[in-house]
Parts: C-alpha cells; sequence; structure tokens
C-alpha cells in the first residue's frame, strides 16, 4: 500500500545531525518528520558516549578550524554560525552542564549521552517533531518522491517540500550508518568520492609469539611520527596491529601514504621523556647478570610490552648492538603499517558527497530542496570534539538554509 506523508520538511537520519536540523526547523515553526531505518534514535551517538561524550573542544576557534585540513574553508561558516561556545549552551539548556577536561575537550559533566539524548528527545517531541522508525531509504522514485520500506517490507513514500540527509558514514554498520546511500546518490550522478576508514588502527603483522602475549595490552607513553607531525599518548597493540589515540590522530596521512605506496613506516618513541644523550648513557652500563629484558626494564625504563616490540622490529640480534645503536632504535623505532582497518572498524570515515556538489546552504546542486549534513559530506577531523561539532554546525547551517529556501518557493 502506498502512503504519503504530507509534512513539509522530511530529515532521513536520526543521528545526530538529522536531530539537530530538526530542532532548528521546529523552532523556526516548519513541520518535520524524521525517519530512521533503527527502531530507536542516537544509536551511534550513544555508543560515542560510552567512554565519555566528547562534544567539542575549547582551543580557539582559528586552530580548532585547522582541525578539518582542506575542508576548513566551506566548514568555516557554519561552525562559526554554531561555534563551540553555542553547543555547550544548547547541551546545558538540556540540563547536561558541561565541563572541560585537561586537553581541553569538553564533556557533558554526566560523560554521557544517554541523559542528553533523552532531554533532547523530549524536547523535539514539544517542538511537534515527528519519528518514524524502521523506515529504510531506497532513494526517489520516477515522480520526485521519497521512497521508503517499512518494518514489514511494504514501499511508502513521501513528498516534503525539503529533504535532508542525514546518514552518517559508513562506520559502525550495526548502528545503523553502513554507506548505503553513496550507491543512491551515486545512480542519481550526484558527485562523491569513495568512503574509506578515518581515525582507524592499522594492519601490523606480529609475529605469534608478540600477538598471544601482547595483544590488548596499552604502549604508553609513546611517541608516534609521520609526516612531519609528532603525536604523544596511548596506543594499543592489538592482534592484527595497533590502534588507540595517537594512532587515529595520523591516520589521515597514514591512511593516504598507504593508498599511494602500497605501505607506511610509522616511528615510535618509546622513551619519548629521556633524550638520546642520557638514554645512551644509561645502556652503557654494564649489564652483568642482568638479562636482556631486566637491563632494558631497569636502566632503559622500557614497559614488557616496549622491551618485546624492541625484540620484534630489532630482531633476534638486537641484544648484541652497540648502546648508541640499541638507543637509536628504542628512540625511532620503524614499525611498517600495511593497511588501515577497514570501514567497519573505524570511529568515522572520509569521503562522502563532494563539497562542490553542494551550494552556501549545504543543498545539492543538481536535486534542488535537497540537503546534506554531518559525516555524509567530504570532510574529516580528529577525535577530541572535532566530528560532533561539524556535525551540529552543518546541521544547522543546513536546517537555517532549508528555512529561507521554502520561504522563496
Amino acid at each position: 500500500m502506498m502512503k504519503k506523508d504530507k509534512n513539509p520538511i522530511a530529515i532521513i537520519g536520526g543521528g545526530p545531525g538529522g536531530l539537530m536540523a530538526a530542532e532548528t526547523l521546529a523552532k523556526a515553526g516548519i513541520p518535520v518528520t524524521v525517519y530512521e531505518r533503527k527502531p530507536t534514535l542516537g544509536r551511534k551517538f550513544l555508543m560515542a558516549g560510552r567512554g565519555g561524550l566528547n562534544l567539542t573542544h575549547s582551543e580557539d576557534i582559528e586552530t580548532f578550524m585547522t582541525r578539518y585540513g582542506s575542508a576548513a574553508a566551506r566548514l568555516r561558516p557554519a561552525i562559526e554560525n554554531f561555534p563551540p561556545a553555542a553547543l555547550r549552551a544548547w547541551c546545558e539548556g538540556l540540563g547536561q552542564p558541561t565541563f572541560t577536561g585537561t586537553s581541553g575537550r569538553v564533556f557533558p559533566k554526566s560523560l554521557k549521552a544517554s541523559p542528553l539524548l533523552r532531554a533532547w528527545q523530549i524536547r523535539l517531541s514539544e517542538l511537534g517533531v515527528t519519528f518514524v522508525f524502521q523506515r529504510q531509504w531506497l532513494g526517489w522514485n520516477s515522480a520526485g518522491e521519497l521512497v521508503f520500506t517499512n518494518a514489514d517490507g511494504k514501499t511508502e513514500t513521501a513528498a516534503p517540500a525539503a529533504t535532508v540527509l542525514a546518514l552518517g558514514g559508513a562506520s559502525w554498520p550495526r548502528l545503523g550508518s553502513d554507506g548505503g546511500w553513496l550507491e543512491i546518490l551515486q545512480q542519481q550522478k550526484i558527485p562523491v568520492t569513495p568512503l574509506r576508514p578515518a581515525n582507524c588502527g592499522f594492519a601490523v603483522t606480529w609475529s605469534e609469539i608478540f600477538r598471544s602475549r601482547f595483544a590488548g595490552q596499552p604502549l604508553k607513553p609513546v611517541m608516534l611520527s609521520f609526516a612531519g607531525k609528532n603525536i604523544q599518548g596511548e596506543m594499543m597493540v592489538t592482534e592484527k596491529g595497533i590502534e588507540g589515540g595517537v594512532v587515529y590522530a595520523l591516520s589521515a596521512p597514514l591512511r593516504d601514504e598507504i593508498e599511494k605506496n602500497g605501505g607506511a613506516t610509522l616511528t615510535l618513541d618509546l622513551r619519548p621523556g629521556v633524550s638520546s644523550a642520557e638514554l645512551t648513557r644509561r645502556l652503557s652500563f654494564p649489564r652483568g647478570t642482568l638479562s636482556f629484558s631486566n637491563f632494558l626494564r631497569k636502566e632503559g625504563g622500557l614497559s614488557p610490552v616496549a622491551i618485546a616490540l624492541t625484540r620484534e622490529i630489532g630482531g633476534k640480534d638486537v641484544q648484541n648492538i652497540a648502546p648508541a645503536a640499541l638507543t637509536a632504535l628504542i628512540k625511532a623505532l620503524p614499525l611498517k603499517l600495511e593497511a588501515p582497518f577497514p570501514l567497519d572498524r573505524a570511529i568515522s570515515t572520509a569521503g562522502g558527497i563532494r563539497l562542490d556538489a553542494l551550494d552556501d546552504r549545504f543543498m545539492l546542486k543538481d536535486k534542488p530542496g535537497v540537503f546534506a549534513v554531518g559525516e555524509m559530506l567530504d570532510w574529516e577531523a580528529p577525535t577530541g570534539g572535532y566530528l560532533l561539532q561539524a556535525t551540529f554546525s552543518t546541521a544547522v547551517w543546513a536546517a537555517q538554509g532549508v528555512v529561507k529556501w521554502v520561504g522563496t518557493q
């Protein structure tokens, strides 16, 4: 049975981008229907908050904008229109006070996404937003109507005055973001770039002994260096490679290097707080009856996983090299990365709708009345609050563009 929705604005996707667009439109007095493929809203948003919901960052706006790389110029109007201070005020308006951590990251005091999402849903309901769940978007029919399948597999259509696409990227597919929209837009000749993993780990082929003993263990502190960037923090060894905050911070250039040359070499400083001269002095002490591992632990200050990694990369003869050469290895350990982890293990995605396919309001140039926001757009940023901030900001900006566009029709 065919069913038509007469609400003037359709938002496809019930994540933070879609919900913020819905709120912006509803506050402007425009009826909104949000179509969500899952039975509940904000599943990826809730997952992101399990370890502490990092909403945004407190650094100055000029530094903040550099985190978006080549997309910064296109995103700047949206982020300046709804900046970090506005996002914090919005969160606090929902009864969720925020605080700034020692790293400059901004969190709700509850640290969780669930209280914020509950309060947000109440607000949206009070604003009259309609939610339709378990609707899989299939694209447009020949009449230009939106086409969905419902939970029973039946087809439904909607003919809104405007549409906001907020379908996310392709990470966390089990939560609803599987990138299936990319093929729909390609069929419509909308310019897109392939989706790629961002803020991801990387594959390394470990020896069986290293993998079996150290998978799941953190390496900290460690300084990672690649392409002129140095990042200090904590890295996690996994069965199939490495991941963690410092790895994610370098994931974009590492991924691009692997795509270009088939691999990338990451440099690790296993003792970032100790100079090469001091470490060489310590490693020049007589070893005596100490084993190589105990010597590195006692004099070098290395953790068991760092010692094992030194052996893994340096080979079986590493214990026989001179102190200066051993220092050079510890301070600049070359780790060969083979491939980024796949999309379904990434925190976010790069690629999507090309920014030059959108006008200044984030409306598709080739499909008037259709706007796109958030991770669907071809930009990427590191973790630290930059991902959610741009998602919220682009949603507000596009929704304001919808208000203006609808007013001219």
